[in-house]
């Protein structure tokens, strides 16, 4: 079996102990599994580039690093520890919004059927802060959620560029943290949403490096189809 479908069951097998974790409350477990699951996916990405013979963007590896900060912030209460996760995870959309650029995002978002994607996520952002934005406001982080959901819509944006697993995966990041967003607004809650919180964003990241460690070492080929972001997200 190669090395990095050894990480990546691995990181399936952290993940799903994780879920259990938030399942059933439980902290400690929660504690030590998030922690490891954006460095599980870096591993796997750097494992499998190096099989192909090639490298990985270094911009994703990153973007996982600083996610990993963003998990590690998370787990603190309180709303500085909030901003703290919040800024790591700005860095994450950065370093991806560069790196998908770098692959041709840019000239491929000018082109149908890519050209609505943005109009798409844009529309979504607005709607979105709109119908959170008197909770924002009294929790006093309308504005850096803002900043922040403007980067996270540029990112799921130019992901759609990548392939279908990264606009996908880009897509389902963006609903994860549109969860946590609610609650922080306090105007939703669905049954589980920390287990929901998790699942999404575990299988979007995933979903995001195994649509790039399909493309290390082959050469770009022509626009693709866009991955359709979740109506209810």
């Amino acid at each position: 079996m190669p090395r990095s479908r050894t990480i990546l069951i691995a990181f399936f097998v952290v993940t799903a102990a994780n879920l259990l974790a938030n399942a059933t409350d439980g902290r400690v477990a929660e504690a030590l599994t998030k922690p490891l699951l954006m460095p599980l996916l870096a591993a796997y990405l750097w494992r499998a580039a190096a099989e192909r013979g090639a490298r990985p963007d270094r911009l994703v590896l990153v973007g996982l690093a600083f996610s990993t900060g963003g998990d590690v912030f998370l787990l603190g209460d309180g709303t500085g520890w909030f901003i703290a996760g919040m800024a790591c995870f700005l860095g994450t959309h950065l370093c991806y919004i560069v790196a998908f650029t770098r692959h041709g995002a840019a000239t491929a978002l000018r082109r149908a059927p890519l050209l609505a994607v943005p109009l798409t996520y844009a529309v979504l952002t607005v709607v979105a802060l709109w119908w959170m934005w008197a909770g924002l406001t009294d929790a006093g982080l309308a504005v850096p959620v803002a900043g922040y959901a403007l980067a996270l819509a540029a990112m799921a944006t130019t992901a759609t560029t990548q392939g279908w697993r990264v606009g996908l995966g880009a897509a389902l990041f963006l609903g994860s943290d549109l969860l946590i967003a609610a609650g922080v607004a306090e105007v939703a809650q669905p049954p589980g949403a920390p287990v929901l919180v998790m699942a999404t964003y575990a299988a979007g990241q995933a979903l995001i490096v195994l649509g790039l460690a399909a493309r290390v070492g082959t050469p770009p080929g022509p626009p693709v189809t866009p991955a359709v972001a979740p109506a209810t997200r």
